[in-house]
């Protein structure tokens, strides 16, 4: 069993059971990350509709965010393998977000290959950590996952690789890991080599 306490991020905690299939590392879900993220907010509401959310005809609106905090007006969206695979779910992504900045929440977004080391909760939240989170060294796809570039879309790579060009150390461990664990290219890491130049 694995003794590292912050491991790969997921939603929830039903699915944060488990190891990573290519590292043997635990699953953390969002709620214990944002605990040690924000301590002090304890609002967070998980997949609930937004109260008298209603578009410009008065139809209320009924889509339900990953997480809303209404003390930090943020709404955290975790973007599982799901939103890289269907390009209408990428399309769909775009347009909630849309609603809900005009609500007037900041969105954060939460890509399944982006994990949540010290850095990244900087850069994501603006948030500086005492405690080590996830560890960086760790690779967060590959081949056994069956979530490399392999397994997206076309567009679910473009966006794939948008979201690692913002975390460039993890886009380079990771590509570096895939090159490593699959010389042959059946993870598709050329696909993301060429959309980003750091």
């Amino acid at each position: 069993m694995s003794t590292i306490k912050w491991g790969f991020l997921r939603e929830t905690r039903e699915e944060a059971v488990g190891l990573d299939p290519d590292t043997g590392v635990c699953r953390t879900c969002l709620e214990d990350y944002l605990k040690v993220i924000f301590p002090e907010v304890t609002d967070w509401v998980h997949n609930k509709a937004i109260p008298d959310f209603r578009d410009s005809n008065g139809k209320r609106i009924l889509i339900r965010p990953d997480f809303r905090s209404e003390t930090l007006k943020m709404i955290i969206e975790f973007d599982g393998l799901p939103h890289y695979t269907n390009p209408e779910n990428i399309v769909k992504d775009a347009k909630n977000q849309a609603l809900y900045e005009q609500l007037g929440y900041q969105v954060i977004r939460l890509p399944y290959f982006i994990q949540l080391t010290n850095d990244a909760v900087v850069r994501l939240f603006g948030r500086n950590v005492a405690e080590p989170l996830f560890d960086p060294s760790i690779p967060s796809i590959g081949p056994l996952g069956r979530n490399t570039p392999a397994y997206l879309c076309p567009a679910g790579i473009r966006r794939m690789a948008k979201e690692f060009a913002r975390h460039p150390e993890q886009y380079r461990m990771n590509l570096n890991y895939l090159k490593k664990t699959d010389p042959d290219n059946f993870t598709e890491w050329r696909l993301l080599e060429g959309m980003i130049t750091l």
